[in-house]
């Protein structure tokens, strides 16, 4: 119900009444226009103008009109089903119409009370269940930290998740670390019996190898309930629609829960993605034959390049860095400092300079030396660079600093840097990562460098480069304005248990710098050359006029061929001076691509190919654990029930009688001035009081 509130003493309005008591009999009481006509005339006139001036006042004391709004939210329930092949491969058909009718049956029930939201967990967390299982991998503490993200804030009264127990990626779903403050009630789905099965349960390999070297793959063997059967383990090369036996060896199972290891020493004898085949043979009465091989891919490069980390002196930011290039098997790296005697920089192909040129250390000389020798380089300015010198030996930012003093600063991605693709994670994720020390000054970029980082200070976006790339001389250089890389490292494996966002800037970074000179018009460039086969395949390209001068005026073509010939076409899109495509999924094989373009009447061809590789995750874990969801419901205080009893959980989360509805209450305030009656009422005392006197022959 509104209340009526004022700004002043209610007791005021006794003077409004007597404002408007006097403003009418200083009007009305001796006029004498009207009594020969209507003697009663003058009062309902007084009367007109008595309200009409006392609601005005009134007006003028400010009043409020006060009302409470009162909203019911229903309890949050999250229903989370595990869409993973490994779950779709326990229902039999008729099983799983049955687990749909519950499903539903459960969602009607809920529906009643509770405000009822579905997931869909897998390779990704989605909305919705479609019962499609087609998903290659299973991440379950991801879908526990996503109903945090998503509903953490809500009155979330429970969450439901069904699933195998199996996870393949992610760590143990107890220690996701989402503080979920609801009981978690988990669906135990799938069966729990070992059955007969024999397996390759790991293969460990390098994703890249160089050409000519020998290298090893480990393969682990398990097996269930086979004990004294014999089989054979063959690894093979694949090539187009030829395989070449490569290896055999016997494989005698001694036991029902068996495990062996085996170590397969190989040679890249040819450069490209090379496709092998791991695969056990069937024994008797084996349950499935479908995690018996594996395909692996290895990409065969023919060059490696060597990378010089040289500092002025010992710094963390040297072993992150390190640790993040050498992730990339086509760099060796080394650490030296300015003071090891028999530095020779030629004898690389990239170098990193930390804190050089220092107050102390002149570089010149070797300065000149990567001049000469046209060898790449990045600038790491730190708080014991020289300035000075700093802007004397790199052209993409005027730099004036004396070092004295720092500032804290993050890193914001430039909208318009399109050079290379970041990830949306790393825009998105990078701005939040600890701040580095920048050195205090004034710094701006040139027209010859590509900003890839902006400083933000606090909650500043500055027009100052943080990190930046470019060449001049027909050299490529980069020019990192801070010290404390490391501390992004720590805080990337942090937040996300992994050092993807820092190794994906760095690596990015340092491809670009050490990309050798490539003075095609066009060019097309792939993130990497095998792709998962959950992963979409995206591409960058880049087109050049006669003054090798970023365009993208002309439509750029892309057409991608599997083994079998099928053609799929698709046209670049255009982003900022350069193209990007994002082709999306492919089937697993081996494919070639050839990118078209016309430009200034000349056509322009770019071939290449790529390879999708398998997830069969899935496939070598088909005994549910169900030991992993009953410990998840303990921890959140929920239960764990069968598949079948499924319909029931709506009954349990009403007996436990912990869910309920929230209220909210808010107040709003409205100036009773704002109200149109209070005008209309206004208004309308005039009219008639006005009308009156016209008729009545007054003006």
């Amino acid at each position: 119900m509104p209340n009526l509130s004022f700004q002043y003493p209610a007791w005021f309005l006794i003077l409004c009444a007597l404002l408007g008591l006097g403003y009418a009999m200083l009007l009305y009481y001796r006029d004498a226009t009207f009594r020969e006509q209507a003697p009663t005339l003058n009062r309902w006139l007084g009367l007109l103008r008595w309200l009409t001036v006392t609601l005005i006042s009134a007006l003028l004391l400010s009043p409020l009109l006060k009302s409470v709004l009162t909203e019911t939210k229903k309890p949050v329930v999250i229903l989370a089903q595990d869409v993973s092949e490994s779950v779709g491969a326990s229902f039999q058909p008729q099983a799983l119409d049955q687990y749909k009718q519950d499903w539903q049956s459960l969602r009607n029930a809920l529906d009643e009370k509770f405000e009822v939201h579905e997931l869909a967990f897998g390779d990704e967390v989605r909305e919705d269940v479609n019962f499609e299982f087609t998903d290659k991998v299973s991440n379950l503490s991801q879908a526990l930290r996503e109903v945090y993200d998503r509903y953490g804030t809500q009155n979330l009264g429970a969450v439901i998740l069904a699933s195998d127990g199996i996870y393949n990626e992610g760590s143990n779903p107890a220690y996701s670390g989402a503080q979920i403050a609801a009981p978690v009630y988990c669906v135990a789905l799938g069966d729990t019996t070992p059955k007969k099965d024999l397996f390759l349960k790991r293969v460990f390999h390098n994703k890249i190898t160089y050409l000519g070297d020998k290298f090893s793959i480990q393969v682990d063997v398990a097996a269930v309930n086979c004990a004294g059967q014999q089989s054979v383990l063959t690894v093979s090369k694949i090539d187009g629609d030829q395989v070449q036996r490569l290896q055999t060896f016997p494989v005698s199972v001694s036991g029902n829960d068996f495990f062996t290891t085996k170590e397969v020493l190989l040679e890249a004898d040819k450069a490209g993605v090379a496709q092998y085949r791991i695969q056990v043979a069937k024994v008797p009465g084996e349950a499935s034959g479908a995690n018996n091989s594996r395909d692996i891919f290895i990409d065969v490069l023919d060059a490696r390049q060597k990378i010089l980390m040289l500092a002025n002196s010992p710094h963390p930011d040297l072993a992150a860095l390190r640790q993040s290039m050498e992730g990339n098997k086509n760099y060796e790296v080394s650490i030296a400092y300015i003071d090891d005697p028999g530095i020779d920089v030629s004898k690389y192909d990239f170098v990193v300079l930390h804190n050089l040129p220092s107050n102390s250390r002149d570089i010149s000389g070797l300065l000149n030396t990567l001049d000469q020798k046209k060898i790449p380089r990045l600038f790491i300015a730190g708080m014991l660079t020289n300035y000075s010198a700093l802007a004397r030996a790199q052209r993409l930012a005027s730099v004036q600093s004396n070092a004295q003093q720092s500032d804290d600063v993050q890193g914001k991605v430039a909208p318009e840097f399109a050079t290379f693709t970041l990830s949306p994670e790393v825009t998105s994720e990078l701005p939040r990562f600890n701040p580095v020390s920048s050195a205090f000054g004034n710094f701006a970029a040139t027209p010859q460098a590509q900003v890839i980082l902006w400083k933000r200070i606090g909650k500043v976006d500055t027009d100052q480069p943080l990190l930046a790339i470019g060449e001049s001389n027909g050299i490529k250089t980069g020019l990192f304005l801070g010290e404390g890389l490391w501390k992004w490292r720590l805080f990337d494996y942090m937040q996300h248990t992994n050092h993807a966002i820092f190794d994906e800037l760095v690596g990015k970074t340092v491809q670009y710098l050490t990309l050798k000179e490539d003075k095609r018009k066009f060019r097309v460039t792939l993130d990497q050359n095998i792709f998962r086969e959950n992963e979409p395949v995206t591409f960058g390209a880049e087109l050049y006029n006669d003054n090798y001068e970023l365009t993208n005026e002309s439509d750029v073509a892309m057409s991608i061929r599997n083994t079998a010939g099928k053609e799929f076409l698709y046209t670049f899109n255009k982003l900022g001076k350069a193209y990007t495509l994002n082709a999306g999924l492919f089937p697993v094989g081996n494919y070639t691509f050839r990118a078209t373009t016309n430009f200034n009447k000349q056509n322009f061809v770019y071939e290449g190919r790529f390879s999708v590789q398998p997830i069969q995750l899935e496939l070598f874990e088909t005994t549910a654990n169900h030991a992993v969801l009953r410990q998840l419901s303990d921890q959140f205080g929920g239960e764990t029930v069968r598949g079948a009893q499924l319909a029931s959980i709506a009954e349990r989360i009403e007996e436990k009688g912990t869910v309920k509805p929230v209220i909210y209450q808010s107040t709003k305030t409205n100036p009773l001035i704002n109200l149109k009656w209070i005008f209309a009422l206004l208004a309308g005392l005039l009219a008639v009081e006005w009308f009156l006197r016209r008729y009545f022959g007054a003006y």
